[in-house]
C-alpha cells in the first residue's frame, strides 16, 4: 500500500512553474485585525476582515468587519510594515466597500430578519473618516461594485435565504434584484436609483432572485451571479438584462468525496451544480467565476465564461488537487464542497494577465496566467490565511493583498487577518514541500514526526496524525528539492487494511528498512500510547505498550517523539502526567529486546498556554528536543530546540523517582517560523537532524481544520546560542 512518484510524472514537474525571469509574488507581511481596535479589552471580540478594496493610491487598504460592523483602515504607505488606521463604525454589518476618488462607498445590512431585509450604501470620507451620506437600497446588500470611469454604483441585494428554514432551499421571499446608482464628480445621486429586477430568469426559483456578487466592465455592463439559483446575467449599461444563462453543471472524477479520515483521490460526483460565488471581467466579452457551490453541493473550480454562456474553460478537478498536492486540501469538506473556491479576480501586472482564485477552506490562493483564456497555466499557490475572502491587485505598486475572514482567536487560533505579497524577482518562498507529480495523487498533511535516512542526508520520512486515522501513513521525502517533494506514501497496515486507533507522532528509522513509530494515546478515545515496528511496506511487526505501573497516571498527552540509540528506543512524553510534578514532563528508554521501560523526568518551561515536548532526535552525544507552547502567531512564545548531553542520562526503573535532566537551549524557532511573513505557528512537530549539523523541522498544519493549512518545512543549523 505504497504510493510512489513516478519517473515519467517526475520529468513533469515544474512546467507550470514560474522560471526565475518572471515575477513571482511572495507574502511580505500579515496585519491582524484586532490591531485596529483601539481599546486593548476589546481585542479579545470576533473581528474580521472579508471583502477589501485599495484607496486609488494603492496606499491604504479598507476591509469591512462584519462581527464589529465597522470597516477597517490598514496604511500599506511600507507595504512590509502595514500601521493600523483604525475602524470606522457602519451601524450595521458592512459587505463590501468601493472606493472612488477620495470616498468609500460601503454596503451595510441593516436588516432586521430574512423576511424584511433592509440595507443601505453610506459614503464615507476616508479623510475624515466619517460617514457623509447614506442612501436606501430597499433590501440587503451583498456585493458592491464600481464603474471603471466611476461613472455609477453597482450594488448586488441578495435578500438571502434563511439556510433552516426548509434545509436552506429556495423560494424564500422576498426576491433579490440589483440597483445602479449614479456618481458625479464623486457624489453619490441616490434620488437617481434605478432598481433591476431578476424575476423570471432562472430554471431554479424563477421568482426568488438571490444575486450575491457583481462586477463591472469598461462598456459599464454588469456581471451578476444569482448563486443559490445557479444562474449568470449580463446587464447593460441601460440597466437591460441582455443574456442570461444556466451555470449549468459538470461531472468530477479524482476528487475526495467522502469525509473519512482519508485522502483518497478517486472518487466521482456527476452533475453538481457549479452555483457560482464571486465574478470578475477578463476583457470587455469574458468574465470568470469562483464555483463555491452552495446548498446543491459544489464544483470545486472555476470557470471562463463568454457573455453569451459559452464556456471558454472549466478547471473540472485541476484546482482541487493542486491544492492537496501542497498539503491544504480540507478533508473534513470531503463530503460537502471540498476546497470551496468562494473569490475570484483579474489584473495585469507588467503586461502579464493574472487571475487570482482563492479556496475558502483551503486557505490558499491560486495564481494563473489566463494569456490564453482557454488554457489558463497555474503559476503558484499563495499561503493566504484562514479562509480568504477579499482579493486586491494593487498593480501599479507591484502588491497584492487578501483579507481573510475567519477569527479563530476565542479558541486561542489563528486571528482574522490581511496578507499582503510582492512582486520579486526571485524563487517563490511558498509551499516548502508537495506531492506534485505522483500518480496516483499523494494527499498528505497534519505532519507530526520527522527522520532522516541513514543512507542519505537529504532523504527524509515523516508520519502523519490522528487527523487521517483513517489513512495512517509514512511519507518519503526528497528534500533535495525545492520544494521539496514527497515521492512515496506508505500505509502503516494491520492484516492488510490501515491499522485502527492510530495517532502517530514520531518516527525513526531501525536500519534495516523498516521503521520505529510512536503512537500518542488517548484514554478516553481507547486509543493506547505504543510502539510499533513496521516494516518497509508499513505492515505492522510488533507493537509496546508501556506498564501499568506507567499508565496509571496517563493522560491524552503522550508520545510525541522516538529515536533509536545503541539498540534502545528514546520517547518524549508531551506534557506532565498526573504522577509528574508541575511543569515536569518524562522522556522514557525502552529496550525492544527485554521490553524493559525506565525514565526521566525533563524541566519544562513556562509561559502562556501549556508548554510540551513535539520531538526527539538524536545526533552525535546528545538528545535534542522541541520544546513549544500552543500559541499562535503574535502570542507564540515558545518554539526552541534543546538538548541533553546522553552521557548524563541514567534512567531509572519507572516504579521509583525519576531524575531530572538538565537541558541546554540551542535555538529559538520562532525568527525561522517567521521568515515567511505570515502566522507563526504553535504546532512545531518534526525534528530530524543530519551528520553536519542541519536540522530539518517541520510544522503540522492541523490537516486544514481551522488553521492556515500552512506547512513548512525548513532546514536551521545547529549551533548552540546561534
Amino acid at each position: 500500500m505504497t504510493l510512489r512518484l513516478t519517473l515519467a510524472s517526475a520529468l513533469a514537474l515544474g512546467t507550470a512553474m514560474p522560471t526565475l525571469a518572471e515575477p513571482v509574488f511572495n507574502r511580505i507581511a500579515s496585519f491582524a485585525t484586532p490591531t485596529n481596535m483601539t481599546e486593548t479589552g476589546d481585542r479579545s471580540r470576533e473581528t474580521s476582515a472579508e471583502i477589501m478594496t485599495a484607496t486609488e493610491d494603492g496606499m491604504t487598504l479598507i476591509y469591512s468587519d462584519s462581527p464589529l460592523g465597522v470597516i477597517g483602515l490598514i496604511d500599506i504607505t511600507d507595504p512590509r510594515q502595514p500601521r493600523p488606521l483604525g475602524n470606522i463604525a457602519m451601524a450595521g454589518e458592512p459587505t463590501t466597500a468601493v472606493v472612488i476618488g477620495g470616498q468609500a462607498f460601503v454596503g451595510v445590512n441593516t436588516s432586521d430578519s430574512y423576511t424584511t431585509p433592509s440595507g443601505a450604501l453610506r459614503v464615507v470620507d476616508l479623510a475624515t473618516k466619517s460617514v457623509t451620506e447614506s442612501c436606501d437600497l430597499g433590501g440587503q446588500p451583498d456585493s458592491v461594485a464600481r464603474a471603471k470611469d466611476g461613472s455609477f454604483i453597482a450594488v448586488a441585494i441578495e435578500n438571502e435565504r434563511d439556510e433552516d428554514v426548509n434545509d436552506g432551499a429556495l423560494p424564500q421571499m422576498p426576491a433579490g434584484f440589483v440597483v445602479k446608482l449614479p456618481v458625479h464628480n464623486g457624489t453619490l445621486n441616490c434620488a437617481g436609483k434605478q432598481v433591476i429586477a431578476l424575476n423570471g430568469l432562472a430554471d431554479i426559483a424563477p421568482e426568488d432572485p438571490e444575486p450575491e456578487f457583481l462586477a463591472i466592465n469598461s462598456k459599464g455592463e454588469i456581471v451578476v451571479t444569482l448563486q443559490e439559483n445557479n444562474h449568470l446575467a449580463v446587464i447593460d449599461a441601460n440597466g437591460q438584462v441582455t443574456q442570461h444563462f444556466s451555470a449549468g453543471t459538470v461531472d468530477l472524477s479524482g476528487i475526495d468525496t467522502e469525509k473519512n479520515g482519508a485522502l483518497d483521490f478517486t472518487g466521482t460526483l456527476t452533475a453538481v451544480p457549479r452555483e457560482p460565488d464571486a465574478v470578475t471581467w477578463l476583457n470587455d466579452d469574458l468574465f470568470a467565476t469562483a464555483n463555491e457551490g452552495d446548498w446543491q453541493g459544489g464544483s470545486r473550480g472555476f470557470t471562463i465564461w463568454r457573455k453569451d454562456g459559452g464556456v471558454v474553460f472549466d478547471s473540472g478537478n485541476t484546482l482541487e488537487r493542486a491544492i492537496a498536492e501542497i498539503g491544504h486540501y480540507p478533508e473534513n469538506r470531503s463530503g460537502k464542497k471540498g476546497a470551496e473556491p468562494e473569490a475570484i479576480t483579474y489584473a495585469e501586472y507588467d503586461g502579464q494577465k493574472l487571475l487570482f482564485v482563492a479556496s475558502e477552506r483551503g486557505s490558499v490562493i491560486a495564481v494563473y496566467d489566463v494569456a490564453d483564456p482557454a488554457a489558463p497555466v497555474l503559476t503558484q499557490l499563495l499561503p493566504s490565511g484562514v479562509g480568504p475572502e477579499g482579493l486586491t491587485p494593487i498593480t501599479a505598486r507591484g502588491l497584492f493583498a487578501s483579507a481573510n475572514e475567519t477569527d479563530l482567536g476565542r479558541d486561542g487560533g489563528t486571528r482574522a487577518h490581511v496578507m499582503i505579497y510582492a512582486r520579486e524577482d526571485r524563487s517563490p518562498a511558498y509551499p516548502t514541500l508537495s506531492s506534485a507529480g505522483s500518480d496516483p495523487l499523494i494527499g498528505w498533511g497534519a505532519l507530526s514526526g520527522l527522520a532522516l535516512d541513514p543512507a542519505s542526508s537529504e532523504t527524509l520520512y515523516a508520519v502523519s496524525d490522528s487527523a487521517y486515522a483513517g489513512q495512517p501513513a509514512i511519507f518519503t521525502i526528497d528534500a533535495h528539492q525545492t520544494p521539496a517533494r514527497i515521492v512515496a506514501k506508505t500505509i502503516v497496515t494491520l492484516d492488510g487494511q490501515p491499522a485502527p486507533r492510530l495517532d502517530l507522532e514520531g518516527i525513526a528509522t531501525d536500519g534495516q528498512g523498516g521503521f520505529w513509530l510512536a503512537n500518542e494515546g488517548n484514554p478516553d478515545k481507547d486509543i493506547p500510547h505504543r510502539v510499533l515496528h513496521v516494516g518497509a511496506d508499513g505492515a505492522i511487526l510488533r507493537e509496546f505498550t508501556p506498564p501499568q505501573s506507567l499508565l496509571r497516571a496517563q493522560t491524552r498527552f503522550g508520545f510525541e517523539g522516538i529515536a533509536l540509540h545503541d539498540g534502545k528506543l528514546w520517547l518524549a512524553v508531551q506534557r506532565e502526567w498526573t504522577d509528574d510534578p508541575q511543569g515536569q514532563a518524562k522522556l522514557l528508554r525502552l529496550d525492544p529486546e527485554t521490553g524493559e521501560w525506565a525514565g526521566l523526568r525533563y524541566p519544562l518551561e513556562t509561559g502562556a498556554g501549556w508548554t510540551g515536548l513535539s520531538e526527539l532526535a538524536i545526533h552525535e552525544d546528545h538528545l535534542y528536543l522541541i520544546e513549544r507552547d500552543n500559541q499562535i502567531g503574535a502570542a507564540a512564545g515558545l518554539k526552541q530546540i534543546t538538548r541533553v548531553s546522553l552521557a548524563s542520562l541514567n534512567p531509572a526503573p519507572l516504579e521509583g523517582e525519576l531524575p531530572l535532566v538538565e537541558k541546554e537551549r540551542i535555538r529559538d524557532l520562532i525568527p525561522d517560523l517567521a521568515r515567511w511573513n505570515g502566522t507563526v505557528p504553535d504546532k512545531v512537530e518534526g525534528l530530524a537532524i543530519a551528520p553536519d549539523g542541519t536540522a530539518w523541522i517541520v510544522t503540522d498544519n492541523d490537516a486544514v481544520d481551522d488553521s492556515t493549512g500552512e506547512t513548512f518545512l525548513l532546514a536551521v543549523p545547529l549551533k548552540p546560542g546561534a
